[in-house]
Formats: structure tokens, C-alpha cells, sequence
């Protein structure tokens, strides 16, 4: 296309939905790495938790609070914590595999109407 023409319309849509898509993989690696950020953190207070003595006292947050509570508690909360956001990960790597492949193609699909100057098929 020559930079006088203007794109059609079904051209704009194509190239539009490949935005949002690639808006949607971003949002989805930025979750899947703050996840897995949490699970170091939880892997880090599990291991310094299973330093201290079961006798100790622990100390968890609870917002701007910091209660009392109980090596045990605190080992289960993290575990589970942990499983939980491992759990999440794997679906959102799923979900971002399953995007990048849309992404690429929907990308070879807009090369392809560019190259043809054609209207998709409805």
C-alpha cells in the first residue's frame, strides 16, 4: 500500500483485534510474573519459618497489623498460598500460549490481505 491510500476498513479491524490481543498477552506475563514473584517471597518465608522453633512466637500481616499466630498456621497458610499461585501461573502460561499463537496467526493474516489487497472471506 502506497502512504497516500488509507487502509480499508476490514484491514483496520484485522490490525485492531491484533492490538488488543497483544494488550491481552501483555496484562496476562505482567500477572504470571507478579504471581511468580509471590511464590519466591512465600518460598523465602517458608524457608526462614522453618528456622525458628516450634515454641517461638510468629507473627504474621494482616494489613498494617501484625498478629500472633502459630509456626504450624503460618507453614499451612504458605503452602497453600504458594499452590494456589502455582495453580494460577500454569493457567496463565496456558492462556499466554494460546494468545501468542492467535497473535502470530492473526499477523500472517494481515501479511496475507496486505500482500493480496484483499477482503478477508466473511
Amino acid at each position: 500500500m502506497s502512504s497516500g491510500q488509507q487502509m480499508p476498513p476490514w484491514l483496520q479491524e484485522q490490525i485492531m483485534k491484533l492490538q488488543q490481543a497483544q494488550q491481552n498477552l501483555q496484562s496476562i506475563m505482567a500477572q504470571k510474573q507478579q504471581l511468580e514473584m509471590e511464590q519466591i517471597e512465600s518460598d523465602r518465608a517458608l524457608e526462614e519459618l522453618k528456622k525458628v522453633a516450634d515454641s517461638d512466637p510468629v507473627y504474621k500481616h494482616a494489613g498494617s497489623l501484625l498478629i500472633k499466630s502459630t509456626k504450624a498456621v503460618l507453614i499451612a497458610e504458605l503452602e497453600e498460598k504458594k499452590e494456589l499461585a502455582n495453580t494460577r501461573v500454569t493457567v496463565l502460561a496456558k492462556q499466554e500460549a494460546r494468545i501468542k499463537e492467535s497473535i502470530k496467526e492473526q499477523e500472517i493474516k494481515i501479511n496475507e490481505m496486505m500482500h493480496s489487497g484483499q477482503k478477508p472471506p466473511s
